[in-house]
């Protein structure tokens, strides 16, 4: 069995996280007898230094003829004065848009060897936390009409939030696809007491929800859903809204589980191919000093597996090995804890790998 994997190493820690991630790759290509082909692709800052653009024609033609796609991070301080459609994160919308991927799924879950880094009291993590966020991608505000004029006194800037009904009819159906296969639970989030496009994601969502009676679905106010997330989240499974909602949200949602390290993602269209990625940026900071951690990468090698590729047997031989490593006591600098051994990017990513068994 061969697979091509598209690997986008990106801007900063990028190259070193996405590194550990082929490590994890060739031990279950070892595993399973598989082959993974790897093909090296430019895109984000490093694609501005090397071509001009943040996102090479090349690179999306050969995103397209792959089975899944690894990215590691885009941007930094460096790119930060260049116009909008130059700077590296007009390279991450435009890889979506090109294959489609409108679901971004993001797993909020917090592993038990863990819960001392979560910022939320005890009690609230008595049960774990395991919540869902499916956030619409390539519609909405970031991709609406967007425009700046002078006006008396200074200038008018506007960004137009837009979307159809067959967009929100495609991620509901995603959204309540996954729920069935978890506690059947549906969230909806969006302002529909303000917003009419809102009250039209509503107004679908409803309609859609007749063909799910197994699952349970209610309907929230994002300033609410944000409040609950803090509160009480192990009252949501699954939550499905729009995308700048949606990326607000998961970011707070990461947070319950004490680093944006840990957690992956996956964006997903209407067939197999996916743009896997941690939700953690470049950090610049931090860059070749070995100090990243290569968890959420790792683990959205374990969704690409499961979700493109069809090896669930290998994803969770990821997440088992992720779990032993965390159970003999290894920390990267952003999750250590006292009594713990501190490791770095390099030596994370070999005890992973050493422990797919």
């Amino acid at each position: 069995m061969n697979k091509k994997i598209a690997l986008m190493p990106g801007d900063g820690v990028g190259p070193e996280i996405v590194k550990q991630g082929i490590k994890i790759l060739d031990a279950v290509s070892a595993k399973y007898n598989c082959v993974f082909e790897y093909k090296e692709l430019l895109m984000g800052g490093i694609a501005i230094e090397k071509t001009g653009h943040p996102l090479p024609q090349e690179t999306i033609n050969a995103c397209k003829e792959s089975d899944a796609v690894l990215l590691g991070a885009v941007g930094g301080w460096k790119w930060d004065n260049l116009p909008g459609h130059l700077r590296p994160e007009a390279g991450l919308l435009g890889i979506r848009k090109a294959l489609g991927v409108f679901a971004n799924l993001r797993p909020a879950i917090l592993f038990p060897q863990l819960k001392s880094a979560s910022f939320l009291r005890e009690g609230v993590l008595e049960d774990g936390i395991d919540v869902m966020i499916i956030r619409e991608l390539i519609g909405g505000i970031y991709f609406g009409e967007k425009k700046r004029v002078d006006i008396e006194g200074g200038q008018k800037a506007w960004d137009v939030m837009a979307y159809s009904t067959h967009e929100i009819e495609r991620i509901t159906r995603r959204a309540y696809e996954t729920a069935r296969k978890r506690s059947k639970k549906l969230t909806m989030v969006d302002k529909a007491n303000v917003l009419e496009s809102s009250r039209l994601w509503r107004e679908v969502v409803m309609g859609i929800s007749g063909e799910y009676p197994d699952v349970e679905t209610n309907y929230m106010y994002v300033d609410n859903a944000a409040m609950q997330l803090i509160r009480n989240p192990k009252q949501f499974d699954v939550i499905v809204t729009e995308n700048m909602f949606g990326d607000i949200l998961s970011d707070e949602a990461s947070m319950l589980t004490g680093s944006l390290g840990m957690l992956p993602s996956a964006s997903m269209g209407e067939g197999k191919i996916g743009l896997y990625e941690p939700i953690h940026g470049s950090a610049p900071d931090i860059a070749g000093q070995d100090k990243a951690n290569p968890i959420a990468t790792i683990m959205s090698i374990a969704m690409m597996l499961r979700y493109s590729l069809d090896m669930e047997a290998a994803a969770s031989d990821i997440e088992r090995a992720v779990s032993k490593v965390l159970d003999k006591g290894y920390r990267t600098a952003d999750i250590m804890q006292e009594g713990m051994d501190l490791v770095g990017t390099e030596r994370m990513g070999d005890l992973i790998a050493e422990n797919i068994c």
